[in-house]
């Protein structure tokens, strides 16, 4: 026969650890996709002339952002404009760490003369906070959602390319099967942003393939010269098929022409504003 008692303590128990755990996985998802959060920035690190990671604690210790893979958040600030005035400025960036990480997150951020965010980064000294808020995006990355991945990048559009692939490397144990397919272009060698990173995760990888396109290539360069093109694209990207996906993230110019090269060679033709299920989709 059941004791009743044993019963009654299992169901407490059992409510008690589902309050719980929902409790602390609300507790330590930061992210709010309604209002900004405040985020003290602990950490910078110069990549290149015009590159830095950054790393902004989370309010606790065990605290992750709440941001599903390949998805991004916006960074709101107050500028103030040539004529004196004060303008809400707000732009997309899609973070190097997910929600592996707890803590902190890092975002790499491209400075560019007039870009009124970008140069907010640039002058953000260690203490000083940024205001977020997020999740967004119409991707969602899920194991084997696709046979294999064909991915262009340029610039600082590698982050989330980075944060799919680390998350499908991730998956391994698990069974994702995905394969990967990167083409990463810039301009120069000292261009090349998380080249060791990448590196290392072709290297631990088989089915990660990583291909550089350098506009202007060094002596002996082995990588692709020049910008990225549709035989480029035909060599290194896999075949239109149901069961692949092409991502793009980049320069504007750089998307407009692989958008445009990818209808050539048969992949389906990008929305203006890309969905889940689209065969080539632009971050």
């Amino acid at each position: 026969m059941i004791n009743p008692y044993v019963v009654a303590v299992g169901v407490v128990l059992g409510c008690f650890m589902f309050w719980f755990t929902s409790a602390v996985a609300k507790q330590r998802t930061v992210l709010r996709p309604d209002i900004f959060q405040e985020f003290e920035l602990k950490e910078k690190t110069i990549l290149s002339h015009n590159v830095a990671r950054y790393r902004f604690h989370l309010p606790t210790a065990d605290a992750v952002l709440g941001l599903p893979v390949g998805q991004h958040m916006s960074v709101g600030a107050f500028i103030r404009q040539p004529d004196g005035s004060v303008k809400e400025i707000v732009r997309s960036y899609t973070p190097l760490t997910g929600d592996e990480v707890r803590g902190y997150f890092e975002l790499l951020i491209k400075s560019y003369p007039h870009g009124n965010i970008s140069q907010h980064f640039s002058s953000r000294k260690i203490g000083q906070q940024i205001r977020v808020r997020g999740p967004k995006g119409a991707f969602m990355y899920s194991p084997n959602m696709v046979r294999r991945f064909g991915m262009i990048a340029g610039g600082t559009g590698i982050t989330p390319m980075m944060q799919v692939m680390r998350a499908i490397q991730r998956g391994r144990r698990n069974g994702d099967r995905t394969e990967v397919d990167l083409i990463f272009a810039n301009v120069t060698a000292e261009d090349i942003l998380l080249k060791e990173d990448l590196d290392t995760l072709a290297l631990q990888d088989p089915c990660i393939h990583v291909h550089y396109v350098l506009n202007q290539a060094p002596t002996r360069w082995k990588g692709g010269i020049g910008f990225v093109t549709p035989e480029m694209m035909k060599m290194w990207l896999p075949e239109p098929a149901r069961d692949i996906k092409i991502l793009l993230c980049g320069p504007p110019p750089m998307v407009a022409a692989m958008k445009k090269a990818a209808v050539s060679l048969g992949y389906e033709k990008a929305r203006l504003a890309s969905k889940l299920e689209d065969q080539v989709f632009v971050f």
